[in-house]
């Protein structure tokens, strides 16, 4: 009951955001210097790669606001980057393949040590017939008969806070733009294509600035490009090289000139591609060429770590150590 009118508070923020995006996304000029981006993990599912697995950190004036992802390894560099658990508004959550969500379990039971008392708002993607949806997935995981069990008061409330789930609908197929507020925070998500997995793009703002997940995704249909207009900050996924072939590849992944095209079409101010592979570790250059043949601004190639301010896109350090 409590979900269903999370819902409805929800769904009535929609309207007004959903509104004030559509007006003022190309136009809006980012005011706040104090918001930047860690990322938390910058590769993908494999474990010869050096790099942690995907996740991202919206921070404001150095705490922690709102988490992207939480793949393998994101949990270190969580706590590298200074980050409090206490300090979260929201957590948002793409999709369920391992490599996005595996240190999540990690981060309900770390605040179990915290200070925490305010519910935290989880944000994800309904299910289908292969993956479970956001509700399905922390029963199964934390819930009373989940793989992690003892960790169910953080969903029936008898632990200090109680996590919130929102399920987002996920079905490229019949894609709407899903808008709430969070925290000072607007938060916008997509459904996108990522062959039959449900995922979804996420976009958040304040103050006039704007940061883009794509998560992983084909592009095909164009969903994405509803969410990324005017994006000060635009972080996609460089999962397979251009010219690639691999047909499983194609459908869950875009090519480098798609990201150009799409940057170029929204106007963004700056890219950082992450999720890299073995297959596109060796050939950022080519990347750099099929990207930069449709756009023309700010391009990095992330790293686990870097940090990058979200009014100018410029690296401004690593929270390594």
């Amino acid at each position: 009951m409590k979900t269903k009118k999370r819902f409805h508070k929800t769904g009535g923020l929609a309207l007004a955001v959903l509104l004030a995006f559509s007006a003022s996304a190309q136009a809006a000029v980012c005011s706040n210097r104090n918001l930047d981006v860690v990322v938390l993990g910058s590769g993908g599912p494999e474990l010869d790669d050096g790099r942690a697995s995907v996740g991202y950190l919206v921070r404001e004036n150095g705490r922690a606001a709102v988490l992207v992802d939480f793949g393998s390894g994101t949990s270190l560099n969580f706590e590298r980057a200074g980050a409090k658990i206490e300090d979260l508004q929201a957590v948002l959550l793409s999709q369920f393949h391992v490599d996005h969500v595996n240190d999540f379990p990690a981060l309900v039971k770390g605040a179990f040590f915290t200070g925490r008392s305010r519910d935290l708002p989880v944000y994800g993607p309904s299910g289908n017939h292969i993956v479970p949806s956001l509700p399905q997935y922390l029963s199964r995981l934390i819930g009373s008969k989940g793989a992690y069990s003892y960790l169910s008061g953080f969903l029936d409330g008898s632990e200090s806070f109680r996590l919130k789930p929102v399920t987002v609908a996920a079905d490229a197929s019949h894609p709407k733009v899903f808008a709430a507020a969070e925290g000072g925070f607007r938060i916008s998500a997509v459904p996108v294509t990522h062959s039959i997995i449900p995922a979804l793009g996420w976009r958040v703002e304040k103050d006039g600035c704007a940061m883009v997940f794509s998560s992983g995704t084909s592009n095909m249909g164009r969903t994405l490009d509803k969410i990324t207009a005017g994006a000060d900050l635009f972080v996609a996924h460089n999962a397979i090289p251009e010219g690639s072939t691999d047909r499983i590849a194609l459908k869950l992944h875009m090519m480098p000139s798609e990201i150009g095209r799409i940057a170029a079409a929204a106007n963004a101010k700056s890219v950082v591609l992450s999720h890299f592979m073995n297959r596109t570790e060796n050939v950022m250059k080519e990347t750099a060429a099929a990207i930069g043949s449709r756009y023309k601004g700010k391009l990095a190639f992330a790293r686990d770590c870097d940090i990058y301010a979200v009014h100018s896109g410029e690296k401004t350090g690593s929270c390594a150590r």
